[in-house]
């Protein structure tokens, strides 16, 4: 998720207790990978009309935890305010703290996992020379 910023790109990051991470969450029974990724974005930050510029490229993360497999996708969002709503099964929000980051601020928080997910949507949202897909 990123928002421009006086021309550079900014990233969204949200943090649960000392661990920050991109918005993300779980596939519901028969949901496809993008369609679960806008759907939680709006669950996690309340935001909307998320714009895919580069399509439907994705970033998969080395397995962790238990054999678990993240897949980020690269969206802007260029409006709207970040919330973050109660989830109704925890009876709080998910996460404690949004903020979006340049992207050497981004860096210094994520774990090497998220830092090459980090790499690869810098990547997108700064080359030239080619149009987004």
């Amino acid at each position: 998720m990123l928002r421009h910023q006086l021309g550079e790109p900014r990233y969204l990051l949200l943090r649960c207790y000392g661990y920050w991470d991109f918005p993300k969450g779980e596939a519901e029974p028969g949901e496809p990978a993008l369609q679960t990724a806008i759907r939680e974005v709006t669950e996690e930050t309340s935001l909307r009309d998320l714009q895919f510029p580069w399509g439907e490229r994705f970033h998969e993360t080395a397995a962790y935890g238990k054999g678990k497999v993240a897949r980020y996708y690269l969206a802007e969002s260029p409006a709207g305010e970040v919330a973050l709503p109660i989830n109704p099964e925890l009876g709080r929000p998910e996460h404690h703290e949004f903020r979006w980051l340049s992207y050497p601020q981004a860096r210094l928080r994520l774990n090497d996992r998220l830092r090459a997910v980090l790499d690869w949507a810098q990547s997108l949202a700064t080359h030239t020379g080619e149009a987004p897909r």
